[in-house]
This record gives C-alpha cells, structure tokens and sequence, in this order.
C-alpha cells in the first residue's frame, strides 16, 4: 500500500487536504477516490487513510484509524558527518535513514570538499531532507530523522556540552580500539562523528577527543566516508 509523510498534524475522523508533495505523489500513481493509503505524520504510529477527492491539483483524503506501529532501530544513533563530495552526501542520507539513524548532522572540516553556507547550505539541507521523508515513505519508518543545520567543524565542536550519549570518533590511528569492544546502552545512544574523503584533520580529531569523543576503528581496511558512517550506524543501531 503506498505510504505518503504528511507535514501536517494527523487526526483519527478527520478530512484533510494533503500537502503539495504527497498530492503529486498520489496524482502520479493514479490514485482513484476509494483508494486506500498510509499517512504518517513523524509523531509516531502511521494512519490508514481513503482518497475521497482527486483535483486537478490537490488531493483530499479522510483519515482513518491510527496504527501505533514502530520500525525504529533499538539504539538511537546520532551520525555527525564531514560532508562528502558530490552526491555521495545524497546517498549517505537515503540509506542512513533506512537503517534507522535518529539523526544526521553536516560539517565543514579541513579537509571536506565541498562548501556550503547561506541559502545555497539551506537548500541542500531542504534537499536532504526531502530525501529523508522518500526513504521514510519507502522503509517503513514512521519517524523522519533529523537533519541539522550545515556547521563548520569548530563551530559544532565548541558547543559540545555535557550528554548521555557515548561519544565515538572513527579514527584510522594505531592502536584504536575496535568498534565490537565498544558498549553501548539502549538508554543512552550514541553520537558518532566521522570525517570526509581524506578523514578528519589531527587537530579535528584531537579536539573530538578533547571533548570525550573516543576514538573507535572499523577494520583494517581503509573505506570510503559514506560507507565507514553507514557500517559505524550497522554496528551500533542493534538492527
């Protein structure tokens, strides 16, 4: 049954017109009055829902019963990521939000590529989250994780105050710990940063520890910014 995220708050009996996005969405698919369909609203659970009208623009439904159903991850995973290039960073989003990841924040490092400030970092950041919701719709999960607002490193680092969550770094120095010999409460969650191609400066890296982030390795292979973000979320998340 398709699955649509609805920005506005959901009511059990209520008549609504669907925002613009998942309007077009119906519309594509062709959907006819009488039609069933899921709508969540990321407060929790998802509701059955009945197209009741299909406009030439707009698409009013009527809400059904609310689901309490839940498809989140055990352990909240929070990923703090150096951008990578390209739309690696697009791919990263996507398919950390289908793993469960509570939430994705974006910084500018010292050896990051790719620069954002302003309305061009605001668009990308609507961007990412337009790709959130899709993955939501099409995963199952009924929570859209949150994405951050674009920082810089020592920007973000410098705020860093006290917190439940352990603190991880991935980090390819000697004699760092595996990530399997880390333990992780449910109750606690974890923050996980991780640089860009080329990974975090040494002074990023000791800043991070400086501020109780410890460092934590995947292996002996050397993998790419995307994939070592996503394995250290695999790791942690207790899928």
């Amino acid at each position: 049954m398709p699955r649509f995220h609805c920005s506005v708050p959901l009511t059990a009996g209520a008549s609504l017109a669907l925002p613009s996005g998942a309007a077009r969405h119906v519309q594509v698919l062709r959907m006819q009055p009488g039609d069933a369909l899921t709508l969540f609203d990321g407060a929790g659970g998802e509701y059955a829902a009945t197209v009741e009208r299909m406009g030439r623009s707009d698409v009013a439904v009527v809400v059904g019963a609310h689901l309490a159903v839940e498809r989140e991850a055990p352990r909240a995973v929070h990923l703090v990521v150096g951008m990578p290039a390209n739309e690696r960073m697009d791919w990263l989003v996507e398919k950390a939000t289908e793993l469960g990841v509570a939430s994705i924040q974006p910084l500018a490092t010292a050896h990051g590529v790719l620069r954002l400030s302003g309305e061009r970092a605001d668009k990308k950041r609507a961007h990412w989250e337009a790709i959130a919701v899709a993955a939501c719709e099409q995963c199952g999960r009924n929570r859209v994780p949150v994405i951050h607002p674009v920082q810089s490193f020592s920007g973000w680092i410098d705020a860093q105050g006290s917190s439940n969550a352990v603190r991880l770094v991935l980090s390819l120095a000697e004699g760092t710990r595996a990530m399997p010999a880390v333990q992780v409460p449910e109750s606690h969650g974890a923050l996980v940063l991780s640089g860009p191609e080329g990974g975090l400066s040494g002074t990023e890296e000791q800043q991070a520890i400086g501020r109780g982030f410890a460092p934590v390795t995947l292996g002996a292979r050397v993998l790419r910014a995307e994939t070592a973000a996503l394995a250290a979320l695999v790791s942690l998340a207790g899928l």
